[in-house]
């Protein structure tokens, strides 16, 4: 008798945990980051910017220049072009340092 009882409980245990299995759902939220960069004119360059640009990257000419602030901080990107039209853009803080 004690068996039977012991295997009521189980199935009855095991019902319960099936039943209820559809109730537990993980939820992900993905976060997407924009960046909004506008357009400013390159004379409009932080003077550290402008240095850094032309001490790491001197056969590079300043083709673009786009401004982000975010909470108070200021991020510059430069697009940067070669004698040979190849472009690369820089990200640099507003004491032109190189932002990865």
């Amino acid at each position: 008798m004690k068996k039977l009882f012991v295997a009521v409980a189980l199935v009855m245990g095991l019902g319960t945990s099936v039943a209820f299995a559809e109730n537990f759902h993980a939820s992900v939220d993905s976060v997407n980051i924009v960046n909004e960069f506008k357009p400013i004119e390159v004379k409009d360059l932080p003077q550290a910017v402008l240095d850094a640009v032309t001490k790491d990257y001197a056969e590079f000419t300043i083709k673009e220049a786009y401004v982000e602030e975010v909470e108070g901080t200021k991020t510059y990107k430069v697009v940067l072009t070669d004698a040979e039209d190849n472009t690369t853009a820089v990200l640099y803080t507003e004491k032109g340092e190189v932002l990865e």
